[in-house]
């Protein structure tokens, strides 16, 4: 059965720290395939300023390039809005019964999965696998044999320093894909 991991978020901008960490899980955890799967609306930042969503989805394309391993996926854009992990997952187990579905977050999300739609059904039915976040300690539950956390190096960079940091007139280019660079430099309405 195939192994894909689940890497889904905002991607707003995808930087060079999904990038090598979706790498590492993949080579590290054997893992067939990663699937970013761009978010349109995250319930829980509903305050968040997104740039449009076939934007966000082309600059994840064009980053990933031709690694045969990654995958970008528009998936949740049909599906309700707001979208929400476990009826993703749902989705896509129904759609591909032959993959098996394992749903990457980071330790700062775990700690606050108890705020999520279902997670007790997410937590039961998927593998998860839990990168390190510096700030963020990892407690599992021994019941759940199925999650665990990965030793992937800690890449502190985010999307909203990215953001910021372009505001602020900053050159931040490698912090950023070559392949997405244009997209910041061409164009001042991003962000």
């Amino acid at each position: 059965m195939k192994k894909i991991g689940i890497f889904s978020g905002s991607f707003n901008p995808i930087h060079i720290g999904h990038l090598a960490l979706a790498n590492w899980i993949c080579e590290y955890e054997k893992m067939d395939e990663i699937w970013f799967l761009i978010t349109p609306l995250n319930p829980l930042k509903e305050n968040q300023t997104l740039i449009d969503d076939q934007i966000r989805l082309e600059m994840a394309k064009a980053a990933v390039g031709d690694y045969s391993k990654f995958i970008v996926s528009d998936y949740e854009f049909h599906l309700p809005k707001p979208t929400y992990s476990i009826d993703t997952l749902d989705n896509l187990t129904k759609k591909f019964p032959e993959y098996q579905f394992h749903f990457i977050i980071g330790a700062d999300n775990w700690v606050r999965m108890h705020l999520w739609k279902d997670y007790e059904k997410l937590i039961s039915t998927y593998p998860v696998i839990i990168y390190p976040r510096k700030g963020f300690q990892i407690i599992i539950p021994e019941e759940y044999q199925h999650i665990y956390a990965v030793d992937a190096p800690e890449i502190e960079i985010s999307s909203t320093f990215i953001r910021e940091s372009y505001k602020q007139g900053k050159d931040v280019r490698y912090f950023l894909p070559e392949s997405i660079r244009s997209y910041f430099i061409n164009d001042s309405h991003l962000y």
